[in-house]
């Protein structure tokens, strides 16, 4: 239980952490502090919707970065 508190616990600090992470999946920051401190169970749904929001933000982000790489003039 400890591993997936401290993973799920990660898994909000990619995400922007607990004010950015609630925005996104829609929960409440006083539960999702629950989740992290142990009081309350973290689902497996919770986790499937945490894996498919990493998913999203890392599609965000390389696409930024791809806007990015075009903006820029490559080094000779």
């Amino acid at each position: 239980m400890q591993e997936r508190q401290d993973n799920f616990a990660y898994c909000v600090q990619l995400l922007g952490g607990t004010t950015a992470f609630a925005r996104r999946l829609r929960i409440d920051e006083r539960a999702i502090r629950r989740f992290i401190n142990g009081e309350k169970p973290i689902s497996d749904g919770l986790m499937r919707d945490t894996a498919k929001a990493l998913r999203e933000i890392s599609a965000e982000a390389i696409a930024a970065a791809g806007l990015i790489d075009a903006a820029i003039t490559p080094h000779p």
